[in-house]
């Protein structure tokens, strides 16, 4: 009987360690890297908007073209070229604060979703569906458009988004539907001239 008691244990104990663990999760496929280079809602390479001036000026160095004015009240709110900072990139600053990174001329830079200056229209409502929205351009009108896709907020047509968190990336197209400008930031990417 002892025998047939220690032969039950042992094979329970087998059996037991014998058990199967449970099928692993099937494995993820990784998303391609981020460009570390491409111009984000949030930012672009060291600049996140929210900066200070002296925290551009650490990342960037300072105004590329100091005696340049870059707003009426540059006080209040100021465009600018930093020294270090790539071609055809304009900042705005704001009582202090990184609001709005703009592309513009021959720039080459990129936003995360591969547009720049000199994509169409077409591509840009292609790509970003129904989170672009259009609106005519304040100068020349229809072709040219405004072409704005929120992160965090979904505006209708013609609606001035003012919520201080909201940020975005606008493309601003010619009469040929090309892209002439970017600006990615928060609510400063809607102002249609410079500080305005």
């Amino acid at each position: 009987m002892r025998n047939l008691a220690a032969i039950a244990v042992a094979t329970c104990l087998a059996a037991c360690g014998n058990e199967q663990a449970p099928p692993s999760a099937p494995p993820t496929v990784e998303q391609a890297p981020r460009d570390a280079n491409a111009l984000t809602a949030d930012g672009w390479g060291p600049l996140r908007i929210g900066m200070s001036m002296a925290e551009i000026t650490a990342a960037l160095g300072p105004d590329a073209n100091p005696d340049a004015v870059g707003g009426p009240d540059p006080e209040s709110c100021n465009q600018f070229r930093p020294e270090r900072a790539p071609e055809g990139m304009l900042l705005m600053v704001e009582q202090g604060v990184l609001t709005r990174i703009s592309l513009i001329g021959e720039s080459a830079l990129k936003t995360d979703r591969g547009f720049g200056i000199g994509d169409t229209a077409a591509e840009l409502k292609a790509a970003y569906g129904a989170s672009a929205v259009a609106n005519p351009h304040h100068y020349s009108g229809l072709p040219a458009e405004y072409i704005a896709a929120w992160t965090n907020v979904q505006p209708a047509p013609g609606e001035y988004v003012q919520d201080a968190n909201a940020r975005g990336i606008v493309y601003e197209t010619g009469l040929d539907s090309r892209v002439e400008s970017v600006h990615a930031g928060g609510t400063s990417i809607q102002y249609v001239e410079g500080c305005l």
